[in-house]
């Protein structure tokens, strides 16, 4: 699973000009599911992301996790993260697991992520989404779950 996680005060998911789901602090997270990504994959990547130290302290350092920010997360699907852009001038999403896969994958992120006691708000998987967020710093990292931790 690969993900892009960024830092926010506020984050927003529009479908169709309406709003579906919104956060205040806490972190965007954009999240993609490889064809060999299992069960394990997904709750360490959330552990990872919930774990991560990247809220700033009393004195200014990056040294707080989510949960000691009292944040959320938002939680949106995007397959496009495993586009590979190295040949030609048209993404392959060889990389990609098929949706059915790719949809259990990310339900069971979401509910790992809600299991260690975060509140989890989230986009629709495969719809057409506007999101919209207010990068905290900018703060923004890329995470790995084939790159372990």
């Amino acid at each position: 699973m690969r993900a892009v996680i960024q830092r926010v005060s506020s984050a927003r998911v529009m479908i169709g000009g309406r709003e579906h789901s919104r956060i205040g602090t806490g972190i965007l997270v954009l999240i993609g599911v490889e064809k060999d990504d299992t069960a394990g994959d997904a709750q360490s990547l959330a552990r990872r992301i919930v774990e991560l130290r990247i809220f700033e302290d009393e004195q200014g350092k990056m040294n707080r996790a989510l949960t000691e920010a009292q944040g959320e997360i938002l939680s949106v699907s995007q397959f496009t993260l495993l586009g590979d852009c190295r040949k030609g001038r048209r993404p392959s999403f060889e990389p990609a697991a098929r949706p059915e896969a790719a949809r259990e994958l990310y339900e069971r992120f979401v509910s790992d992520i809600e299991a260690m006691g975060v509140r989890v708000a989230t986009g629709v998987f495969q719809a057409m989404m506007d999101v919209e967020l207010t990068n905290q710093g900018p703060v923004t990292f890329i995470l790995d779950s084939r790159k372990r931790f």
